[in-house]
């Protein structure tokens, strides 16, 4: 009898979650920042940062499973490379895979609630210490961004006072 009881408690908390749809997530760019990859970083990079914040948000949220049946929109409004992307190689034969500077990123957005209610969301960061941008990538600040925004979201933190 006590097998039965925990099989059905374990039969409804599982159905409980089955009914909660994950959030779904949309990343874009700013209107500036689609005319600067096109420009000067390439629209390849682009595509990469959007996958990367994307399943940054996704995963974190899917261990949590914060925001379950909300609408999350986001936006990166700014981001710095650490290293020069392959457009930026091609176009200035003096860079190298060796040049790195600081980077980071600027994410906006909102989080639209199952219930109809809308949260602004805002996160940026941006590293400051040269001695600390020696990543191993192009865009391995802007990726730890995405990363810590992702895990604050995750976590339920309200971001809209950043």
């Amino acid at each position: 009898m006590r097998l039965l009881a925990l099989s059905t408690a374990a039969l409804l908390a599982s159905a409980a979650t089955a009914f909660a749809a994950p959030a779904s997530v949309d990343v874009g760019l700013s209107p500036e920042m689609q005319a600067k990859f096109q420009k000067t970083y390439g629209m390849r990079e682009a595509d990469i940062l959007i996958g990367d914040l994307r399943a940054s948000v996704e995963k974190a949220l899917a261990k949590t499973g914060a925001y379950d049946g909300a609408r999350i929109s986001l936006t990166i409004t700014d981001v710095k490379p650490n290293r020069p992307t392959f457009k930026q190689l091609g176009d200035k034969p003096g860079l190298s895979l060796d040049s790195f500077g600081i980077g980071g990123a600027t994410i906006d957005g909102q989080v639209v609630a199952a219930d109809g209610r809308t949260t602004p969301v805002s996160y940026r960061w941006y590293e400051s210490d040269i001695r600390q941008a020696v990543g191993n990538w192009t865009w391995s600040d802007a990726t730890w961004t995405f990363d810590r925004f992702a895990r604050k979201l995750a976590r339920g933190e309200e971001l809209a006072k950043r």
